[in-house]
């Protein structure tokens, strides 16, 4: 085939390009411009898309001996992915940046643009496997499996995407590109949301949505037992740099219960009153023939997994959860797998929209 290799300038992009080259499959590499500052979006191994990933990713090719180009996406990432990550929080929501990179940016503006220019399919470093059926497993490196944050793909861009590390650990990568002589070989992996690069999300969202002070109150009493300067810098499930003045009966810590942003309010409450046993979500992208399965679901990336029955049609995904759940998010995915003797697989993937118990449905 002839595929378009996405290189980041990290490790496990150079190899899947390399792997792909030696399949016999006519590579041509390509790294993604994403800041509109690029000096801005590393600190150590925080961050990526800076010159520095785009000189590694040029390198990279150079060694494995194939073309490359820079692609600037900056404006198509700030306004998918930056834009869509402050709207979320300012909404109550907490939003996967990556998953919605790889929806509108990967495998939606990337390969739309390949299969414009006659490239047959994508080729990039995540940690997941396509099978001989075609379907999206998770990675044999269980720690690094990206799969829940490629659920989001539709069937067509699964059939022209290749995953070539999906049968491989990050440490044989390594190994790997060390003997590549690719110089990546030991270059650290980036960490937390890359646009953030000093890693203060609270901050980043202060600076773009300025101070918004409000109550919290405590979800059984309604009492205001604090105030903050912002919801948006909370998520269901926090318990730390909540700054409560008002110490709770028992002497118990609290976590964030739910976010409203009409009323500026953020609840707090037990950690038992976090649990949840359904959870619904929106725009299901949904793989396997049946609408109701019993399965395992994970509500976020690299979340525990949960024994579920799932139900599922065009507009809705309903997970009845086999055990509670806690700090259930809204804006984060809902990823079902089953499992499987090859790999669990992916049936597919929601947006959630909230987190209940089935009592209150009774």
């Amino acid at each position: 085939m002839r595929v378009l290799a996405a290189m980041s300038g990290g490790v496990d992009s150079a190899v899947a390009a390399a792997r792909a080259r030696d399949a016999g499959h006519d590579v041509t590499g390509v790294h993604l411009a994403l800041a509109r500052n690029p000096q801005t979006f590393r600190t150590g191994a925080r961050g990526c898309c800076t010159l520095e990933d785009s000189r590694d990713a040029r390198r990279a090719a150079d060694v494995i001996g194939i073309p490359f180009y820079v692609w600037d996406m900056a404006e198509e990432f700030h306004d998918s992915v930056v834009d869509d990550f402050v709207s979320e929080y300012a909404a109550g929501r907490t939003p996967n940046p990556c998953l919605r990179c790889n929806e509108k940016i990967k495998f939606t503006a990337v390969l739309d643009r390949a299969v414009a220019l006659g490239f047959d399919a994508v080729v990039t470093g995540h940690h997941a496997r396509l099978g001989p059926d075609g379907l999206l497993r998770r990675s044999v490196d269980l720690p690094k499996d990206q799969s829940y944050v490629l659920a989001v793909l539709t069937r067509a861009q699964l059939d022209r995407s290749v995953f070539p590390l999906g049968d491989s650990t990050k440490e044989q990568v390594r190994a790997e590109a060390a003997a590549r002589g690719l110089a990546v070989a030991d270059k650290p992996d980036s960490h937390d949301i890359c646009f953030i690069s000093d890693g203060d999300t609270r901050g980043f969202l202060e600076k773009r949505l300025g101070a918004a002070p409000g109550d919290i109150v405590d979800g059984r009493t309604g009492e205001r037992i604090g105030s903050h300067n912002g919801a948006y810098g909370f998520t269901v499930g926090q318990r730390k740099g909540l700054d409560l003045r008002v110490p709770a009966a028992d002497g118990r810590p609290r976590y964030v219960l739910s976010i409203t942003p009409v009323s500026n309010t953020v609840t707090v409450g037990p950690r038992e009153d976090l649990e949840v046993d359904v959870v619904t979500a929106s725009r299901p992208i949904w793989h396997d023939e049946s609408s109701a399965v019993s399965c395992e679901v994970q509500l976020r990336a690299h979340g525990e997994v949960v024994p579920a029955s799932v139900s599922v049609n065009s507009d809705e995904l309903v997970a009845s959860l086999g055990s509670p759940a806690r700090g259930v998010a809204a804006g984060q995915a809902i990823v079902a797998y089953r499992p499987d003797p090859g790999g669990d697989i992916v049936l597919g993937s929601a947006t959630i929209t909230a987190g209940s118990r089935a009592s209150a449905h009774a």
